[in-house]
């Protein structure tokens, strides 16, 4: 039994051990991609954005449709007392002691193209008194068609027409742009992870070289080979490989847990990146580019809405200087004691009228708030332009930056082959008393210098690749646009 329990005691402390240690998971570029655009903060963000969009767009289609309402007071009691004016002036008060209730259905529709609301409608209304004689009444109204139409005001649901489905275009488009935003945000995360790996691999590399040249040096100062001075400068740089080493080590914890949160992946995982071995490679032209960034990217839209809506501010100033509206209601009407006969006998229910309210002293009010809409709606349009250029610049540079940088990375790659060979072939050298410390140094930096220049290119190339696909919401490598289900997105 004693046996069987310390047995018991080893396997689980085994077990625990084992799901205590880091689990080595190598990771590759797009899946760090896949990844971070389903599970990441800001593919969360950029979701939840696209949603509000869509059912604002979904709210604004709603109101061009017909809407069904019903309506009831079930019931209403009141025993109070009231003024009542006389035969003679005089006045007095009276009682009132009743119970009332009733109900009414009404489809209501908007008229987009006169900004107007017709509505059918039908309604019952009950009372009773409770003191008196006590008699019940019903009062009916089997239909009535009702129009409430503003004349010379602005029409809301006319403008609303002409701007909601380009805010929901460029919320679209927004969403594509996030995503490939989250792409971009993983490669820089992706990529600080390879260069802090490949900084603990040269700097342990240059560890183990550094020791051994140290005790060579020291050897060979026995011998009287070389100076004092060559062999202090050997411990000082083993002294500072130490230093770099752990500060290197400080640095891919902290890129390996930054990458680690952003993709929202366990603390245990010891991701391994691999270095993506091929790209795209593709020449633009900025043209192209132009009118695929004009025809896609949510700036396109926004610079329409904005200009639509400075638009909409300067009518709505110009509606407000004047207000003339139109009510008018036809139908039929019944009462009787009797819930049946209040339905018999109907006459005829009409209402029109026409409410004015034009301003004959208004001290240039409404007049300065449509100078002030038309200012605005200047300095809208010119803001439009600058942005305009300002975005057309920034894409030409960032053209110009991508097609560049396929040379830029071939240049690194090579000068990374270069430095290796350089700095071995300067440690042999070194060994064989040929160079000085200085050189050697010398060889080692630009060796490190030149290895992290290529990692660096290579984020640049795959960033500046990604950077476009964003504006232009254009897939280069398949020659498609970039696009999605939206409605399956919204709804999953």
């Amino acid at each position: 039994m004693k046996r069987f329990t310390i047995l018991l005691l080893l396997s689980l402390g085994v077990i625990s051990k084992t799901s205590a240690e880091d689990i080595e998971r190598p990771i590759t570029l797009d899946e760090a991609i896949r990844i971070a655009r389903v599970q990441s903060v800001d593919a969360a963000v950029a979701l939840n954005e696209l949603k509000t969009a869509y059912w604002e767009y979904r709210t604004f289609r709603a109101d061009l449709l017909p809407e069904m309402n019903f309506t009831a007071t079930a019931p209403s009691y009141s025993k109070s007392y009231n003024t009542y004016q006389q035969d003679d002036g005089s006045y007095t008060f009276v009682r009132n002691n009743y119970l009332q209730a009733g109900g009414g259905l009404s489809i209501d529709q908007n008229i987009w193209f006169t900004g107007g609301t017709i509505s059918l409608n039908t309604s019952l209304d009950f009372l009773q008194q409770l003191s008196f004689d006590k008699t019940k009444r019903f009062m009916s109204v089997p239909i009535g068609l009702t129009l409430k139409q503003p004349i010379f005001g602005v029409n809301n649901t006319k403008w609303n027409r002409r701007i909601e489905p380009v805010r929901f275009k460029e919320a679209k488009a927004s969403f594509l742009s996030a995503t490939e935003e989250v792409t971009m945000t993983t490669i820089n995360y992706f990529f600080n992870l390879v260069l802090a790996k490949e900084n603990m691999a040269v700097a342990n590399q240059n560890l183990a070289n550094a020791n051994k040249l140290y005790e060579v040096a020291k050897a060979k100062r026995r011998m009287g080979q070389i100076s004092e001075n060559d062999v202090l400068q050997l411990e000082l740089n083993l002294l500072n490989a130490r230093s770099t080493l752990t500060e290197y080590q400080s640095n891919l914890k902290s890129q390996m847990f930054k990458l680690r949160s952003f993709l929202a992946l366990g603390e245990n995982e010891e991701l391994e990146p691999v270095v993506p071995e091929t790209f795209p490679s593709v020449v633009l032209n900025y043209q192209s580019v132009l009118e695929k960034a004009l025809d896609n990217n949510s700036f396109a839209h926004n610079i329409r809405r904005r200009q639509l809506e400075a638009d909409y501010d300067v009518a709505k100033a110009k509606g407000d200087m004047r207000q003339i509206s139109l009510y008018a209601q036809v139908g039929y009407t019944g009462m009787d004691q009797e819930f049946s006969q209040a339905y018999r006998q109907l006459k005829d229910n009409q209402v029109v009228e026409v409410g004015v309210r034009i301003p004959i002293l208004d001290w240039g009010k409404r007049k300065g708030k449509v100078k002030v809409a038309e200012s605005n709606r200047e300095v809208t349009e010119s803001k439009l332009r600058q942005e305009t250029m300002n975005f057309n610049q920034n894409l030409f540079i960032l053209v110009e930056q991508f097609n560049n940088q396929l040379t830029q990375l071939q240049i690194a790659d090579e000068a990374d082959v270069i430095a290796q060979k350089r700095y071995k072939t300067n440690v042999e050298t070194f060994m064989i008393g040929k160079i000085s410390t200085l050189d050697l140094n010398d060889s080692q930096s630009r060796k490190d210098e030149a290895r992290q220049r290529h990692i660096t290119q290579l984020f640049y190339y795959w960033y500046y690749y990604y950077q476009l696909r964003s504006l232009t919401l254009w897939d280069f490598s398949n020659n498609t646009n970039i696009d999605a289900d939206f409605e399956r997105i919204v709804k999953q």
